[in-house]
C-alpha cells in the first residue's frame, strides 16, 4: 500500500453500520411543509423526481402539492424499501 493509499484509507469516516446520514422524520416533515415543491426528494438524493414534483406544482397552480404532502406522511409512518431508504439505497437513520 502506498503512502497515499494509507492516508486516504485512514482519512475516510465509515458511515455506521451502512445507514444514511439523512433522517426520515426531517423527509417527512418537509414533505409534509414543502412538499409542493418536491424539497424531501431533493433532500433524500431523488433530483430528478424532485424537479417532476416542482414542475407539475406550478403548472397545476399548487394542486400537485398534494402528492408531496401525501409522500411526506408515508416518509413517516411508511416501511417499505421506498419510503425508508434514500437515493443510494441506504436505510434512513
Amino acid at each position: 500500500m502506498t503512502e497515499y493509499q494509507a492516508n486516504a484509507s485512514a482519512n475516510q469516516q465509515p458511515m455506521m453500520g451502512g445507514q444514511s446520514q439523512k433522517s426520515r422524520v426531517v423527509a417527512g416533515v418537509l414533505g409534509i411543509l414543502l412538499g409542493g415543491l418536491g424539497i424531501h426528494n431533493f433532500y433524500l438524493g431523488y433530483t430528478k423526481l424532485g424537479v417532476i414534483q416542482l414542475v407539475l406544482t406550478i403548472l397545476s397552480f399548487g394542486v400537485a402539492s398534494l402528492w408531496g404532502f401525501v409522500e411526506g406522511i408515508l416518509y413517516l409512518v411508511g416501511n417499505t424499501p421506498r419510503w425508508s431508504q434514500d437515493a443510494q439505497g441506504l436505510p434512513l437513520s
